[in-house]
């Protein structure tokens, strides 16, 4: 066993991800792949079998690298498929029987202060309040405070769930993106009056891979360079120019722009759309991009425990 490491796995709606870490320097293991667990799981209320076995295969090859590492403690969390899915025993039982640990199906709430933890643990706390955003494939997490998340709420919009639900063109139709920017905007007015707090001045800090996209993207990242995406400053302007070049795009061309994952190309239109509705809403300048997300806060709550 090795007492200084842990390890985190986090299935979440669009992708599953590890990371393997003491907590001090750079990770010992981090890795990311698309497994979409919540395709169709808005509309039906059910994980698909395909779906689900992609991610269990993944999580296979997950284990290996525990067991090669060997660390004290293993946290295995699901988010907002699995919370929606009627059958989300179908899929936590096999990844409990792979990984040899109970995966815990966290709330929205849970989810945005293990969000906030981890892209707070890096900045001076006199650059607050903060603003954590994390755009998922199925819900978007708002947690705002200082050193701690004191505020936080889960909106169901997300990068698959409003593809899914308003994006039936390639390349999408103005009427469509105008509808994911309208219902962001609805799920953003009753963010303000759950927390009054965020019509005040505070910073924006981004998390998860829309907006660390669409940074790789601006920057022209032909090969992800995870150091150059950590604490970018994505102007609203780049954001914005970003968020045109991919909406007219159709599919085809859209998977050539450097620094977007082919397996990210088909929902990241709705996912900036997000994105730039929450910058205008609130009228930020700018957006901190942040690596250091929802997998370094559970991290850090098992390296303290």
């Amino acid at each position: 066993m090795s007492p200084g490491l842990v390890a985190v796995v986090d299935c979440g709606t669009n992708t599953t991800r590890l990371l393997i870490t003491d907590g001090r320097g750079p990770a010992a293991e981090r890795r990311s792949e698309i497994t979409r667990l919540g395709r169709g799981v808005d509309a039906s209320g059910r994980l698909e079998v395909a779906a689900v076995e992609r991610t269990l295969a993944c999580l296979r090859d997950y284990r290996e690298a525990i067991e090669r590492y060997n660390p004290s403690a293993v946290r295995v969390i699901a988010t907002s498929a699995v919370r929606d899915a009627a059958n989300r025993s179908e899929f936590l039982e096999p990844a409990e029987s792979i990984l040899g640990a109970v995966p815990e199906v966290l709330s929205g709430r849970e989810e945005a202060d293990m969000s906030f933890r981890g892209a707070v643990s890096e900045l001076d706390q006199v650059e607050g309040p903060f603003l954590v955003v994390d755009i998922g494939g199925g819900s978007t997490e708002l947690s705002y405070g200082v050193q701690h998340c004191t505020d936080a709420l889960s909106l169901d919009i997300g990068s698959v769930r409003l593809t899914e639900k308003y994006v039936h063109h390639d390349p999408p139709r103005p009427e469509e993106l105008s509808v994911c920017l309208s219902v962001t905007e609805l799920h953003l007015d009753d963010a303000v009056r759950a927390i009054p707090a965020l019509s005040g001045e505070c910073r924006l800090v981004g998390v998860a891979g829309t907006i660390t996209t669409v940074a790789a993207v601006e920057l022209g990242l032909a090969t992800y360079d995870r150091d150059r995406v950590h604490h970018f400053r994505l102007s609203k302007d780049a954001a914005e120019d970003v968020f045109r070049t991919l909406a007219t795009e159709a599919l085809a061309d859209r998977v050539h722009n450097p620094g977007l994952h082919p397996g990210r190309a088909d929902v990241i239109v709705a996912g900036t759309c997000i994105l730039v509705r929450i910058m205008r809403y609130f009228d930020f300048d700018e957006c901190l991009v942040s690596e250091a997300d929802l997998l370094d806060g559970l991290a850090l709550s098992l390296l303290e425990a």
